[in-house]
């Protein structure tokens, strides 16, 4: 493994000690010019973030929203297995694509903007979510399933009935989560013209505007710890049995 590693690295570059140290320079460089901020930025740098955070969002409920019906689909301990492997077969091929990928591809399909934006970010959190969801659906506890299939329950009633309340909790977490996580992947998107923050960024960069740059990320660095600190107030406040330690 050491040595697996140490032969990696010199071929990755990473024993080049003079590009490396020539790297360390151009970064102070830069480091240099970002700085202090140019807040004329601000407000067209808040206007892209904004878009940004509309992009996460749409994306992140319509993703959502066919997750969870696809992923009942691939449970293995209510449908078959003819049913359940095509539709994680699917979902693997779905969530394998980078979401930049996705985004690239619909820049093609629909043209730049935030539109090919919104569908790269509903076609990932599709794939991911589902995962996590049949997953933790697989993991209700199998006497609740009896209970209602000695009823005679149809399968639909299991899933509504059953799974959803039992991973309730499973549920908005991952989504909070998803959604923390499409605010940066959409900020990522715009480098290829896929609408929000980062389309303003590589205009700044190719401009070589850095401390305008400077602004752009100070913004969204904001933007991510708001965010966070709202959704841990949700998991507190609706997530049964979530509590915060002691002081």
């Amino acid at each position: 493994m050491i040595a697996a590693f140490f032969f990696s690295a010199s071929q990755l570059g990473l024993t080049d000690v003079r590009r490396l140290s020539r790297g360390v320079e151009n970064l102070g460089g830069l480091f240099w010019e970002m700085f202090p901020p140019d807040f004329s930025a601000f407000g067209e740098a808040l206007s892209a973030l904004v878009e940004t955070v509309q992009i996460a969002f749409v994306g992140t409920v319509i993703g959502f929203v066919l997750s969870l019906p696809v992923s009942a689909l691939a449970l293995r301990n209510i449908f078959p297995v003819s049913v359940t492997s095509v539709v994680r077969a699917v979902l693997g091929f779905v969530r394998t694509v980078p979401v930049l990928f996705w985004a690239v591809v619909f820049v093609i399909a629909v043209g730049l903007g935030p539109l090919a934006g919104v569908l790269a970010v509903s076609i990932y959190s599709f794939g991911y979510l589902s995962k996590l969801f049949y997953e933790a659906f697989e993991g209700v506890d199998a006497e609740v399933l009896d209970a209602l299939k000695v009823t005679g329950a149809s399968k639909l009633v299991l899933v509504r009935q059953a799974v959803l309340p039992e991973s309730m909790n499973t549920v908005v977490s991952q989504l909070l989560f998803m959604f923390e996580y499409n605010i940066r992947s959409s900020a990522v998107m715009g480098f290829v013209g896929a609408g929000g923050v980062g389309f303003l960024m590589v205009s700044y960069i190719e401009s070589l505007r850095y401390s305008a740059l400077t602004t752009v990320l100070f913004l969204t660095l904001a933007t991510v710890i708001a965010i966070d600190i709202a959704s841990g107030y949700v998991r507190r406040r609706f997530l049964p049995g979530f509590r915060t330690a002691a002081a």
